[in-house]
């Protein structure tokens, strides 16, 4: 990953009248990485991809894209960028082909240019036996795929897709999924909006929850998944006998007694995991089975933002 920035913010801000959406945020973007902006429908996500992308003009701070200040020099911020909003930007009356050349056209390419990159993306994005066909008629995963080749005909520095994959199926998804990994491997930066926490999982190199018009964390899925408390590992005995041995052995264990568990906090990391399973064994008492229940985004993500009560935390059966 190059060490230049790709994106930065300082003390971005953005009203409507009296509705702050964006409460001066900072944002730091290394290039050929992918950075995940996350937050309840409002918190601002899309106003800060119009802002960094020239569609909005903020009210304060500073940002700049690939190098460009986005104030002073917006030609040369969009002339970097790639922008995929929420909804894909298609003609329905053209084919697949004709989309991609109206673009091409846009951006003043050659015509020998725009076919050849036309052809390209095509074939890269597994489209290229329905590019005769119109828009009109095609799924929600082929339209994305055709939104995203469109962006990509400019050959942009940094891509902005704002929740990209909203409506898709799973395999759609996972398309979609494998399309932004090798974009990022070729050296294009992507700035993520998403409402599917396990997108930013499976994509982001950093994470930011936007809340309230700020930013209330940020950092890799790992840190602030580590942020919430709530790991723990759960103990169940089938043996009443058995049980009542390990409330003695654990004493600050939470306990279930009409179903013979308890939940015994830890990190859930593989040496705490260990020593748990030690203390059993030295004590010479035998659980039916455990479950290790670790924190993830969705945990991260409610807890953050304050939009209800964190869910039980995911849980691996042993």
């Amino acid at each position: 990953m190059s060490s230049s920035v790709a994106v930065s913010a300082t003390g971005l801000r953005k009203s409507y009248g009296d509705k702050t959406v964006l409460d001066g945020i900072d944002l730091h973007i290394p290039a050929g990485s992918v950075f995940a902006l996350l937050g309840p429908n409002g918190a601002g996500k899309t106003t800060t991809v119009q802002i960094l992308s020239t569609l909005l003009a903020a009210d304060g701070g500073e940002a700049r894209v690939a190098g460009h200040d986005v104030a002073a020099a917006p030609d040369g911020v969009r002339a970097a960028i790639g922008v995929t909003g929420q909804f894909a930007a298609l003609d329905d009356l053209l084919t697949a082909e004709e989309n991609l050349l109206l673009m091409a056209d846009l951006l003043r390419l050659g015509k020998r240019e725009g076919r050849s990159r036309a052809r390209e993306l095509l074939r890269r994005f597994e489209i290229a036996d329905v590019a005769q066909k119109q828009a009109a008629t095609f799924s929600g995963g082929m339209r994305r795929r055709l939104d995203l080749a469109m962006t990509l005909v400019g050959d942009p520095q940094v891509i902005f897709l704002d929740e990209p994959t909203t409506g898709l199926d799973p395999r759609s998804r996972r398309t979609m999924w494998d399309t932004v990994r090798a974009l990022v491997a070729g050296g294009t930066t992507v700035f993520l909006t998403t409402q599917y926490l396990e997108e930013a999982d499976q994509l982001a190199d950093r994470i930011a929850v936007l809340d309230g018009g700020r930013i209330v964390a940020e950092g890799t899925a790992d840190t602030l998944k580590a942020q919430i408390p709530g790991s723990h590992v759960r103990l169940r005995f089938t043996h009443p006998a058995e049980y009542e041995r390990a409330v003695v052995a654990f004493p600050g264990a939470a306990r279930d007694d009409e179903g013979l568990a308890l939940r015994v906090a830890g990190d859930g990391g593989l040496d705490a995991l260990r020593a748990l399973l030690d203390r059993l064994d030295t004590a010479g008492i035998r659980a039916a089975d455990f479950s290790v229940h670790t924190p993830d985004l969705d945990d991260v993500f409610l807890a953050l933002t304050g939009t209800g009560t964190p869910h039980p935390a995911k849980e691996t059966r042993r």
